[in-house]
């Protein structure tokens, strides 16, 4: 294991049987807490420096995906979009419902703005429900995907989900005492 991947490791906490039991959470409040700088870093380190060159916009993911696709927008110079829960943003917009590993959801973007080259960024990745509903929201406002920045993925759990996914930490690089 690398020195930033323990070092961001230990700013999370894993909370079993959380939101619902047999959930594990990944509780990034404390990484956010901290000195951003190395977070940042290792966005950025972890997406192909071609795609950072063709990249317009890159595309948060509510909620905590707003955090960290703000970080790879401010340091980059690059435009910030949001996709939202149902109801919080004005008409017009686009929206698709999917299915969480604990229940359903809807998500929307705003309908109006002009196709762009983007980078969908969340922070876990698990089933790959939200990614591949976001991903058919993306298309629906004709933007092209150039792939999608993960903070943390979880391989065991999802399938191929039809995009290049780059992620900075994955499940199988935690440390022993991480687990809460």
């Amino acid at each position: 294991m690398s020195n930033l991947s323990t070092i961001l490791w230990s700013h999370i906490r894993t909370v079993q049987d959380f939101p619902k039991p047999g959930i594990c959470f990944f509780d990034l409040t404390p990484l956010f807490m901290s000195n951003i700088e190395p977070l940042t870093d290792a966005l950025i380190a972890s997406i192909p420096v071609e795609k950072l060159e063709q990249v317009d916009s890159f595309v948060a993911v509510e909620a905590r995906g707003f955090v960290l696709a703000s970080l790879l927008a401010q340091r980059l110079g690059k435009g910030l979009l949001l996709v939202r829960k149902a109801g919080k943003l004005p008409p017009p917009v686009v929206g698709v419902g999917y299915s969480l590993e604990y229940g359903m959801d809807r998500l929307e973007m705003s309908a109006n703005i002009q196709p762009q080259k983007i980078i969908i960024v969340d922070d876990v990745l698990a089933t790959g429900g939200t990614l591949k509903a976001v991903k058919q929201l993306v298309n629906k406002c004709n933007h092209e995907i150039l792939g999608a920045s993960i903070f943390l993925d979880l391989p065991d759990l999802h399938n191929d989900l039809g995009l290049e996914v780059w992620s900075v930490l994955d499940d199988k690089s935690q440390p022993e005492q991480a687990v809460a």
